[in-house]
């Protein structure tokens, strides 16, 4: 899981840089926010989080196109992507990150098995998504989606300004 060490290093980097944050979470079903939000002061740069589990939800409220979700799917980069500027854009955040996946233990077939995750990150000088395969139960899938997300974003902000 995520340690507490880097769920602080996070904290700081985004409050030194004065960086605020929104995320769209589908497999991860809020636990990024829930990490992100277990720091004291938080408020100053997570703006807030959409739980988009179903595709009306990415649809409508994170404006993933309908087009994407029938082309892609929505265990897919294009959607990921999509997700992440959406959350971005909906709560007018510097940056914007997204996770969709199949945690299990059902859902998943040969082309998308279970524990295929895809994260993103948007932010005004970077767009980039990771597909991951995870394994284990659906609490473990979703528990290292949630890490690899805060990961993902901590790496971001030590390298760039």
């Amino acid at each position: 899981m995520f340690n507490e060490q880097k769920k602080e290093a996070v904290a700081r980097l985004l409050t030194v840089k004065k960086i605020t944050l929104a995320v769209a979470e589908s497999c991860t079903g809020g636990l990024i926010a829930v990490l992100l939000t277990d720091v004291a002061g938080s408020s100053q740069y997570f703006l807030g989080g959409i739980v988009a589990y179903a595709n009306l939800v990415k649809e409508k409220i994170l404006g993933v196109s309908a087009e994407i979700l029938q082309t892609y799917g929505a265990v897919s980069e294009q959607t990921a992507i999509a997700m992440a500027y959406g959350v971005k854009n909906l709560l007018e955040a510097n940056v914007g990150l997204s996770v969709t996946g199949i945690a299990g233990p059902a859902g998943g077939s040969l082309s998308k098995p279970v524990g295929l995750v895809y994260i993103a990150l948007v932010t005004p000088k970077v767009n980039y998504c990771q597909e991951f395969r995870f394994t284990g139960k659906r609490f473990e899938v979703r528990q290292n989606a949630a890490a690899a997300g805060l990961d993902m974003l901590h790496t971001y902000l030590s390298e760039h300004n």
